[in-house]
């Protein structure tokens, strides 16, 4: 059978302040903030971030909504980690960065042959750098993190479950996924060819109570999964339905990609998502990306009453890219950091 999914699309987490969380995934991750929008449901405004690799690819977005109304639990049936790669030979590198950063870490490990660190977001949020030599796609560099030590995309994510039958099942016959290893209490389930930004772990917790399912602070809200079009969306929701997952969303148009969402048998939401047509750069210029508060046609005529709820930010100069990396553009063409402080400073 042919299964729609490919690998990771992104990951969605709660953070907490705005800022805070810009300031860590840019400049201790290193990533690229390439989307300032706001979370479409719900009767208050909070931001959607959207962080990734210098080309924005699938399998590299980390999303967050800075979500301070609400504190998370952290436990059983949630992601529990959010993993990137970096080349072979760098994570002494990470070991000194996360110190420069005064960022909590668990030093190297090793699972599954590959080493890695564990880190922690001011949230609480727990994130992971793993060694990968097969991963030649392209990080975001920045004055602390060079293109040879930077973050390259994901890896994949783990997942705390109290049983592994079923989720296992879910990702095997839902989505096609093929269990590919243990290593103690971990459970490798792999699509395609395996590797970076095609692998789930599962980390077996048994006596590890519930976490929160709902958006909070501290927590991860869902993992993405990409495919190609529409019409594969359609068809993954037919499988879910073929085979007894009924608890799964329509399409849903999320104005950078299109989505389906089903909540697995271990607590994981679980989305597809499928990029639109234009991408992350289809209501702003790649080379500007990530620099102003972008809203969808629906919620255009609300600018202001959405502006005045929302926590001031700044998006660091290193968001902007190098004339190497950004061809044609001139030093004198990067604009002023962007700022936003008021209603007009968000236009």
């Amino acid at each position: 059978m042919n299964y729609p999914a490919t690998g990771l699309h992104h990951v969605t987490a709660c953070a907490g302040g705005a800022q805070e969380d810009i300031d860590f995934l840019t400049q201790v991750v290193g990533q690229r903030l390439i989307k300032q929008t706001i979370l479409f449901d719900g009767r208050y405004a909070h931001y959607h971030l959207y962080y990734a690799n210098a080309n924005a690819e699938p399998g590299s977005v980390m999303t967050t909504f800075p979500y301070k109304r609400v504190k998370g639990r952290k436990g059983s049936g949630q992601i529990s980690a959010t993993s990137y790669t970096v080349a072979k030979g760098s994570l002494p590198f990470w070991v000194e960065h996360l110190k420069r950063s005064k960022t909590q870490n668990t030093g190297i490990q090793e699972r599954f042959g590959h080493s890695f660190i564990r880190f922690s977001h001011p949230a609480g949020l727990d994130f992971e750098v793993v060694e990968d030599a097969q991963d030649h796609r392209v990080g975001w560099s920045t004055p602390d993190i060079a293109a040879s030590e930077s973050v390259k995309g994901f890896h994949g994510v783990v997942l705390s479950v109290r049983e592994t039958a079923e989720t296992k099942r879910f990702f095997v016959d839902a989505l096609g996924f093929r269990e590919s290893g243990i290593d103690g209490n971990y459970h490798r389930l792999e699509t395609g060819k395996g590797g970076h930004a095609r692998t789930i772990t599962l980390l077996h917790e048994p006596d590890r109570p519930s976490g929160s399912w709902t958006f909070g602070e501290g927590t991860v809200h869902h993992v993405a999964l990409n495919v190609p079009d529409d019409e594969a969306l359609a068809e993954q929701k037919g499988i879910y339905d073929e085979l007894g997952y009924t608890d799964c969303s329509e399409i849903k148009d999320r104005m950078y990609f299109h989505s389906i969402y089903c909540r697995c048998p271990g607590g994981i939401l679980v989305e597809c998502a499928a990029t639109a047509a234009g991408g992350f750069a289809k209501d702003e210029p790649f080379d500007q990306l990530g620099r102003q508060l972008l809203l969808p046609p629906w919620f255009e005529s609300r600018r202001d009453e959405i502006v005045a709820m929302l926590e001031p930010i700044r998006v660091p100069e290193t968001n902007m890219p190098a004339p190497a990396t950004a061809p044609g553009l001139q030093p004198s063409q990067r604009p002023a950091d962007f700022v936003h402080t008021d209603k007009a400073a968000s236009r």
